[in-house]
């Protein structure tokens, strides 16, 4: 990950998170300097922001969200765990945490099956980018690669820490998933939205009249996405789908 990719990444994310469109300040840009001077990985400083903003969106307050020094302390005390959970992560000759410092206990899943998850999540990934590009350079085309470029870093970070959290995981996971959802959103033409809505309309039909209002529209934002997902082959990356 370049030094451009890094500053990019993350105002991406803060951007696509907070909802509008909004220039980082010269003091946003002076915070993301310090934390690539920290050294504080990427995938760390992205799942902060998530994870920030994911606090800001459970009590919404009547301001919003200005500055990326918003996220300061939850990206830095992120780092903080992160640079706890590599103490004791050695690594042997075939490139696999030590088992001395595995504490795989609280994994839901045995961590050699959620890295071939996250490998096969990555394959997928630059498959579809692979045969998007050959008719497309738009920013859905970027998305791909730079989730797979994400991914595999995420994959590598799992792999060597000798504490593994899963739950930190899959906050990235959500936060590559939203990325390209919202990816997806800008290309899909108009016909294929139309179709694939009234797909979702029909399929849900027999049921409307006894869903709430708010039920039936969270199910059906779910399944477009979903047929979103689908139309353009993208990979469902949660470890709720291992």
């Amino acid at each position: 990950m370049n030094y451009f990719n890094y500053f990019t990444e993350i105002e991406d994310a803060f951007i696509r998170r907070r909802g509008k469109h909004l220039l980082l300040s010269p003091m946003d840009w002076a915070l993301i300097e310090s934390w690539k001077a920290m050294k504080v990985p990427l995938h760390v400083a992205l799942r902060g922001i998530e994870r920030a903003f994911d606090s800001w969106e459970a009590k919404p307050r009547k301001r919003s969200v200005k500055s990326l020094l918003y996220c300061q302390e939850e990206v830095e005390a992120q780092y903080a765990e992160w640079l706890e959970s590599r103490v004791g992560a050695e690594t042997g000759g075939d490139g696999e945490v030590a088992a001395a410092g595995n504490k795989d206990e609280s994994l839901p899943f045995p961590r050699q099956t959620i890295l071939e998850h996250l490998r096969r999540g990555r394959s997928a990934l630059l498959q579809a980018f692979e045969k998007r590009k050959q008719s497309h350079e738009d920013d859905f085309t970027e998305a791909l690669m730079r989730a797979a470029s994400l991914l595999e870093e995420l994959e590598r970070d799992f792999d060597h820490s000798a504490t593994a959290d899963a739950q930190k995981l899959e906050i990235s996971l959500t936060g590559l998933e939203r990325m390209l959802s919202d990816a997806i959103r800008t290309v899909v033409p108009a016909d294929q939205l139309e179709a694939i809505t009234k797909a979702v309309k029909e399929q849900l039909r027999p049921y409307r009249k006894q869903m709430d209002a708010a039920v039936y529209q969270q199910t059906f934002d779910n399944l477009l996405l979903k047929g979103l997902r689908e139309h353009f082959a993208v990979p469902r990356l949660s470890l709720f789908y291992l």
